[in-house]
């Protein structure tokens, strides 16, 4: 297993090398300096930092659009969670809980909710709409990234 694993700035997008022997403890991107989140944690940014992520990010982006009232969305959620763990230092997962993001739900087209959308580079390499499997789900993203 790497001792290291790239993990992307919610700030500026830049991508860092997090050593993952470090629990615990802030570490900060190289860049801009602002805290980094810990590899394979499933991150909820704020609109401003949505759009950076979008357009800056270097690694693959798994795009959760959800809604808390929605069966569906629960359903989805440890599968989404067991993914950003596997596939940490290879994949960013993001929720846009739509309810409070619907200019960013309205951007990508959401019609629906659980959607997932995979990004690389600012370019959409995959939708998919409602519950899966957890392995065919698994398989899905990386068919994507």
């Amino acid at each position: 297993m790497p001792d290291k694993v790239k993990v992307s700035c919610l700030h500026c997008g830049a991508t860092n090398n997090y050593p993952i022997e470090i629990t615990g403890k802030k570490v900060i991107c190289g860049q801009c300096k602002n805290p980094l989140p810990e590899p394979g944690m499933v991150v909820e940014p704020s609109p401003e930092q949505a759009s950076s992520l979008i357009q800056r990010m270097r690694l693959p982006i798994l795009v959760d659009f959800y809604s808390p009232t929605c069966a569906p969305c629960h359903m989805m959620h440890t599968v989404v969670e067991n993914l950003a763990q596997r596939r940490a230092g290879e994949l960013m997962v993001v929720k846009i809980n739509v309810d409070h993001n619907p200019q960013i739900a309205a951007q990508f087209g959401v019609q629906s909710v659980p959607t997932f959308v995979v990004l690389y580079r600012g370019n959409e390499r995959g939708r998919t709409v409602g519950v899966q499997a957890e392995a065919d789900f698994a398989l899905w993203v990386a068919s994507k990234i």
